[in-house]
């Protein structure tokens, strides 16, 4: 099937543009006529049909995602019909697939489908818990309200990933530049200035000994480090495809030093917003849990939450089974139980989000604000060594010639 570019008007006169996919431009014409719509223009989209296809399936950004959302909330509040509404929406994106992907998405509802399963059909744009909760919209006529709640939740992890890259970007391009300047002084700058020193004809002093012998290993031997280094990067890379190897490393990313307990902490916010978010919606508990464990991407708290879930599915609650598992802090099955007992689990959890995402925030900016003087500080080291190995035998030079 291709896909066509069409401007038409509708029953009301008003002018509508979009894409439709058909088996050909006469196919298309007769499926827009079906829908109300009369063509004015028709024409082959600007892509081939393979570049479109691959178009479609584009991941869209989350901000993008979440203003989407937001929009066709906010129409539909209106009192807007859902076939308008996400016509209306689609002709405002003007950058990536969303707005392909979304007269897709009103071309199936207007041929009788659910929503929830024409989104269902683009996976890599709607998420499981996008189509979850849209799905508990529609069944329950509050439509409207859920999306203004996905366009909410959209949002705060939009901002919280962004504040998060943001505050590692620094010091992970200073560690980058520092270690390409170092490499380049010490393979390159350094091994001119030795071959100078060496004609002095005199005894070297240790610093200086043992920068012309770490120097000269790196310009001797660095194809042998650059093969260990890809060699090891390749095995690592293989071990972690299968599932014992992905396990032990989703494992281990917890207990690495300092930032352990920090990834820790977001990945319990992440679940704890998640978690509450569609059990304000009206998910249930079990098909609740089973999203959440698909969305955090980790082996090793997708498999403590495959317990979890086992142990609600007997007919206990949410707490004592997240107690149970031992992966997330206490705090977390310690406010569930609170909410369990007050009848406000989702807003105990909203609360549990809040506290991690903050703690996560503040740690963060303060590790930062300690890592990025600790790396000028060994950065000044090598480099005051490496001037200090070269000087030494000058300055001595200097005194024999005196």
């Amino acid at each position: 099937m291709a896909l066509y570019e069409y401007s038409a008007f509708d029953a009301q006169g008003r002018k509508q543009r979009g894409v439709i996919e058909a088996l050909s431009q006469k196919a298309a014409s007769r499926k827009l006529r079906d829908q109300g719509l009369f063509p004015t223009a028709l024409a082959t989209a600007r892509n081939t049909v393979g570049t479109a296809q691959r178009t479609l399936f584009r991941r869209v950004s989350a901000v993008q995602l979440g203003i989407a959302t937001r929009q066709l909330a906010t129409m539909l509040t209106a009192g807007m019909p859902l076939d308008e509404a996400l016509m209306m929406v689609a002709e405002q994106q003007t950058q990536g697939s969303l707005g392909s992907v979304l007269t897709r998405v009103r071309d199936d509802v207007l041929q009788g489908s659910a929503l929830y399963l024409a989104l269902q059909a683009h996976p890599k744009i709607f998420p499981p818990l996008y189509t979850n909760m849209v799905q508990v919209g529609e069944a329950s006529g509050t439509l409207d309200k859920v999306l203004l709640q996905l366009a909410d939740f959209t949002d705060e992890q939009a901002r919280f990933n962004s504040q998060l890259k943001a505050a590692l970007t620094y010091p992970l391009l200073m560690f980058l530049v520092g270690s390409g300047v170092l490499l380049f002084l010490m393979t390159f700058v350094v091994p001119k200035i030795t071959r100078m020193l060496e004609d002095l004809e005199q005894a070297l002093p240790l610093p200086t000994l043992l920068l012309m012998s770490l120097s000269h290993f790196l310009a001797t031997y660095w194809w042998l480090l650059s093969i260990i280094c890809i060699g090891s990067l390749w095995a690592a890379q293989r071990f972690s495809l299968t599932a014992r190897g992905r396990f032990w490393f989703d494992q281990k990313k917890y207990r690495l030093p300092l930032f352990g307990s920090l990834a820790l902490q977001n990945a319990t916010a992440r679940f704890a917003r998640t978690t509450a978010t569609l059990l304000h919606s009206g998910v249930p508990l079990l098909t609740t849990l089973e999203i959440v464990q698909n969305l955090l991407g980790n082996n090793y708290l997708q498999r403590a939450l495959e317990g979890v879930r086992e142990k609600v599915t007997e007919g206990a609650g949410l707490s004592e089974p997240l107690q149970d598992a031992g992966v997330f802090p206490a705090m977390l099955s310690q406010m569930a139980a609170v909410g369990e007992r007050s009848g406000e689990l989702e807003g105990m959890l909203y609360k549990v989000a809040e506290i991690y995402e903050h703690q996560v925030q503040t740690r963060l900016n303060g590790l930062m604000a300690l890592l990025e003087p600790l790396m000028i500080l060994v950065m000044g080291t090598v480099v005051g060594f490496i001037v200090l190995a070269i000087l030494l035998p000058i300055f001595q030079a200097s005194q024999g010639m005196g």
